[in-house]
């Protein structure tokens, strides 16, 4: 059974902290309470300093790192999940299952290849068929800002991370004098969509207390033809903050959330009935201001992962009742030193570590004689890392500076798992996993080297950069898709760690009314993960069977993104950004799976005091070069696809930074299409199957956003 907490409670409570702020909006001028990295009173923004109210292509307007504001309203309007929140960002695509818990991918790099932190702590899903990525426990409006670092120019944030590193988070906060402070949104849209957020907090220099408290809801979409997808969805977080501040340099903040979601995926034969998530995090820093120890920073964090995914919940079922319930329990922690030995040279080591043991069960409804909640949890793998870090930045010149880094790290692990069946249904075929107890240990290094100048319009940079990435749980262990290893019935031991060496190259500008952004990359990998669908191989007695298989390849990846923004008068902006990536499978001489194609995306913006209204259109070409069968753990090629072009428009009225109503459509023209890396279709009684999971047709959306201080 799915269970919401206090469900009525938390919209009531919503509800009534939206309709208060509507009647007291003069409340905004209270006394605020400050962020640390501000340096003071935020206060008032003039209008020339807001950011746009819509956000269509964030831009890159640092080195190698996009900022995104994690509350501010987006075009098109994405679920309530971190993945569709990073599609804006040039470069990213999302591969859809359904309604939420897409997977994100960054320049075609997808899972552990892209790190994901939340707050600096990291969450690793079940689902060893990917229903429950990272990002699906991400609510947004519960963050700040949201970063992405590109390609492996850090080595600060964990191991791996060879596209890129992204981290949510939220500002450290220190009340100057006693207050309060409360956010809320409210989100409606088409298709039975809507969200609710209220985020509070209260202290004094001493302390503060927070809770932030998130609700979301959608029916089935429609595509552009007026095909039910099935892709309803239920999603709710609570979160509780307690912080010590003694003074503005110090804090100690504990912090507990609690989620759970249902959601329907239109690309399998499950759905998720529970994603149930608990974690606790205590971080600690301190600020001090003079001498060569300028900053320490420590951090520890537990979190658990209870996911449900059946066949009988949320689709109609005729058939057998499934169930599957893995879960996994993730112990992480981290602490950092950061030197000032020079006022030109920022010096940070430190050291992080995580350890997470996944187990799982499964079983038939209740009242069946196997139950799944009667099954016993059984072990099939666990995984510990431990690292060590040091990067600096080198202001050698006025206007050059080099940034270094260099990591070590061990990685560990075990394959619990005691047999397979290779059987199905009322035929039963067990064999002994070749590599049942067996552990592995790697020992991976990173590393970069990165220039950058500064002119009078804007930075160039040029970096150099390694990362050894461990292969992960679901390229090692996952069973339910019957990997294996092309000679043995496990891969556990049979494919080395990854390997990726990048060339990153780049220019930022601003100048008069223009700002821009090109950022380009060459990449060679060695010994590249490869997941391999439909291999052939012995079954039962003479017959055959299509399994899932993980071998080694060596590949080479090129490409970009580019943006530009142009402002023709103090009311008009017009932007474009590109973005295209280019694999290719160098063992086998083919195009490398799952490479999004060609995408551009053109805007038109106007504002004229609080009011703002835009225009978008996003483009992706044809894919044509594909290898079917062949991607990541996310999925495979299905073949070649067709281009299309998604138009849509928005609106809004601005009072301040953190107060406007934002209105839009999105798909105006109720195209049908699907993204190129996107998952097939799956037959769903009372659902049409397609190629692949289409897109949402035309969405009508408004999303209010208030403060109260």
């Amino acid at each position: 059974m799915y269970h919401i907490f206090r469900i009525k409670s938390v919209v009531g409570a919503l509800l009534a902290a939206f309709a208060t702020t509507l009647a007291f909006p003069s409340a905004l001028h209270a006394q605020e309470a400050s962020h640390r990295h501000e340096h003071g009173n935020a206060g008032m923004l003039d209008e020339a300093e807001l950011e746009p109210i819509v956000i269509t292509a964030p831009f890159m307007e640092t080195p190698l790192e996009v900022h995104v504001d994690a509350k501010a309203p987006q075009q098109p309007l994405p679920p309530n999940d971190g993945a569709s929140f990073l599609k804006t960002i040039p470069g990213m695509s999302v591969v859809r299952k359904g309604g939420t818990s897409g997977d994100p991918m960054f320049r075609g790099m997808a899972a552990s290849r892209l790190n994901i932190l939340l707050d600096g702590g990291q969450i690793l899903g079940g689902c060893g068929g990917r229903m429950d990525p990272p990002t699906a426990y991400i609510f947004p409006d519960a963050f700040d800002r949201v970063t992405l670092t590109k390609g492996p120019q850090s080595v600060r944030y964990g191991p791996g991370a060879s596209a890129g590193t992204v981290r949510f988070e939220r500002d450290p906060v220190y009340f100057f004098a006693p207050g309060w402070q409360a956010n809320s949104a409210v989100t409606g849209a088409s298709f039975g969509r809507h969200d609710v957020f209220l985020d509070a907090k209260a202290g004094s220099p001493f302390g503060y207390v927070q809770g932030i408290v998130t609700h979301a809801r959608s029916g089935d979409y429609e595509d552009g033809d007026g095909k039910t997808v099935h892709s309803r969805y239920e999603r709710h977080s609570a979160t509780a903050i307690l912080g010590w501040t003694p003074d503005e340099n110090t804090s100690l903040q504990f912090s507990a959330v609690r989620s759970d979601a249902r959601a329907a995926y239109a690309d399998r034969g499950m759905d998720g009935s529970r994603f149930r998530r608990e974690n606790h995090d205590l971080k600690f820093e301190k600020s001090m201001r003079d001498g060569i120890l300028d900053k320490v920073e420590a951090q520890v964090y537990h979190n658990t992962i209870d996911h449900l995914m059946d066949n009988y919940h949320l689709r109609h079922n005729t058939g057998m009742a499934m169930a599957s319930n893995p879960d996994r329990r993730t112990t992480g922690g981290r602490f950092a030193l950061t030197f000032l030995p020079h006022e030109n040279l920022e010096w940070v080591l430190g050291v992080d570590q995580q350890s997470n043991r996944h187990t799982g069960r499964s079983g038939g409804a209740s009242g069946s004689t196997t139950y799944y909640r009667d099954q016993k949890r059984v072990e099939d793998a666990r995984f510990a890392q431990l690292g060590l870090f040091s990067e600096i930045d080198w202001a050698f010149a006025q206007e050059d500076r080099l940034i270094a880094g260099l990591r070590a790290d061990r990685w560990r692990a075990k394959d619990s798992r005691q047999r397979f069946n290779l059987g199905s249904g009322m035929m039963p075929n067990y064999r002994p996993n070749p590599s049942a107890n067996a552990r592995r240990t790697e020992h991976l290094y990173s590393g970069f080297v990165r220039y950058e100048h500064d002119f009078s319009f804007g930075t160039a940079y040029a970096g150099l950069g390694h990362s050894e990435r461990a292969p992960d749980f679901w390229e090692v262990v996952k069973e339910a898709a019957g990997q294996d290893s092309t000679a043995s019935l496990s891969v556990f031991d049979a494919i080395a760690p990854e390997k990726t060496t990048q060339l990153d190259l780049g220019l930022t500008w601003k100048s008069g009314p223009w700002k821009g952004f090109v950022s380009a990359f060459y990449g060679r990998i060695d010994d590249y993960i490869l997941i391999q669908s439909n291999y052939t191989k012995p079954g039962l007695m003479s017959s055959t069977r299509a399994v899932t298989i993980a071998r080694n390849i060596d590949a080479t990846t090129w490409g970009g993104e580019a943006g530009i923004d142009y402002r023709f008068s103090p009311n008009w902006k017009g932007m474009a950004s590109l973005a295209y990536v280019h694999g290719t499978n160098d063992t086998d001489g083919h195009a490398l799976g799952q490479m999004p194609p060609l995408e551009g995306r053109l805007g038109l913006d106007w504002e004229s005091g609080p009011w703002s209204a835009g225009a978008l259109l996003r483009l992706a070409a044809r894919q044509n070069r594909v290898a079917v069968h062949e991607g990541n753990i996310v999925g495979q090629d299905l073949g070649k696809t067709a281009g299309f072009g998604v138009f849509s428009l928005n609106g809004g009225y601005r009072w301040n930074r953190k107060t406007r109503v934002t209105f839009g459509i999105d798909n105006l023209f109720n195209k049908t299409y699907a993204e190129a890396i996107s998952k097939s279709g799956a037959l769903i009684q009372g659902y049409e199957q397609t190629t692949r999971v289409n897109e949402p047709g035309r969405a009508f959306w408004l999303k209010a956003q208030f403060a109260l201080e």
